[in-house]
């Protein structure tokens, strides 16, 4: 009797609810990340071995460049009714209306285009006379004009004579976000960034301007190194 052959079968694995959980995470993942946002210049913090984290959101991070030129980021809560964008645009509202009462003889108008412009800018810094020709620019020539500006500021010792680095300060911390109020009060909402070459003295004149209107609580951002080092 002849023996009974049994057919082979053909070893598939069906991937396709792999592919579709992959998927999944892939969309998660690009929906929730925090992108990085270009700086006009390269700065590289010194090192501490302090483990403290500056929070990602609620947050006016000051860039100092080591030629003394200042930048400013406006971050807002992941929630949205104070998300980054709707923040920026009260605090361009908020520092518009400022300097307009300082300077009636100049004042400063801004399109609505321009403030939604505003809202989506990731670091700024040029006098408040240029901000609306720098807004209208395409990407590539506001890169070259931040590495050109810089906030105006000195050392202010008149609380009642603000420059615009302070009205900037000013204008965040009286946003419609209380959450950001609130970290600036309690020392986590202002982060100095500064390069580790800038000279004490330059960093000094931003310390002096935030403690000049009242903002003593500041956080210095470091690189992370171990105690050895």
């Amino acid at each position: 009797m002849g023996k009974v052959k049994i057919k082979k079968k053909e070893t598939r694995i069906d991937m396709t609810a792999m592919s579709d959980v992959t998927v999944l995470l892939l969309t998660f993942f690009m929906l929730t990340s925090t992108f990085l946002q270009k700086e006009p210049v390269t700065v590289n913090t010194p090192p501490s071995v302090s483990e403290e984290k500056v929070p990602d959101q609620n947050l006016v991070s000051v860039l100092v460049s080591p030629e003394g030129k200042v930048y400013m980021a406006v971050t807002g809560s992941k929630d949205s009714t104070y998300k980054s964008e709707t923040v920026r645009a009260d605090v361009l509202k908020n520092m518009a209306s400022a300097y307009n009462e300082k300077h009636p003889n100049n004042p400063v108008k801004f399109t609505a285009k321009q403030v939604e412009e505003f809202s989506k800018v990731g670091t700024f810094g040029v006098p408040m006379n240029q901000l609306a020709k720098w807004l209208d620019m395409d990407i590539e020539n506001r890169d070259k004009a931040l590495e050109q500006g810089g906030i105006p500021i000195n050392m202010n010792e008149d609380p009642n004579n603000p420059n615009e680095f302070q009205m900037w300060i000013r204008a965040a911390y009286n946003s419609l976000n209380p959450e950001l109020q609130e970290t600036m009060v309690r020392g986590k909402g202002i982060a100095i960034k500064a390069d580790q070459t800038t000279p004490y003295s330059v960093v000094n004149v931003v310390m002096d301007n935030l403690q000049t209107i009242k903002m003593n609580k500041f956080t210095l951002m470091t690189a992370l190194k171990t105690e050895e080092e």
